[in-house]
């Protein structure tokens, strides 16, 4: 039973980006935020982003100029056996959160996926 929502639900998102794609967009967009917190000191910004069941290779990070952009994909898990659903608040499918920076050039000093967070730590160079 789960397998079976799980692929009504990934049909009925097809059809959505089928549907109710903008007009000359090829990129798929992003459909939900992840909650961030924010740190700062003086020389250093730490980004922690909650990010449950999405592994690495599905996340793309970018540092732009004065912007931190973080996006990827986190997909219904799949399970096997009998299941109903009884709650489903977890988002999923496409992801994009935009950072500003703070004013000054910043590179990331680590990074570290943990406990369902990411956590990115940028140095002021």
């Amino acid at each position: 039973m789960w397998a079976d929502a799980v692929d009504l639900l990934e049909q009925a998102e097809r059809m959505h980006r089928q549907f109710f794609r903008l007009a000359g967009s090829t990129a798929e967009r992003p459909q939900w935020e992840p909650p961030v917190d924010v740190y700062s000191s003086g020389e250093e910004v730490l980004v922690e982003i909650a990010l449950p069941g999405v592994p690495p290779e599905r996340m793309e990070l970018i540092l732009a100029p004065g912007e931190l952009i973080v996006r990827g994909e986190r997909q219904l898990p799949r399970r096997a056996g009998q299941a109903s659903i009884h709650r489903l608040e977890i988002p999923y499918g496409r992801f994009e959160r935009r950072l500003a920076l703070p004013a000054g050039t910043w590179e990331l000093a680590a990074r570290d996926l943990a406990n369902g967070c990411l956590q990115l730590l940028l140095a002021r160079r």
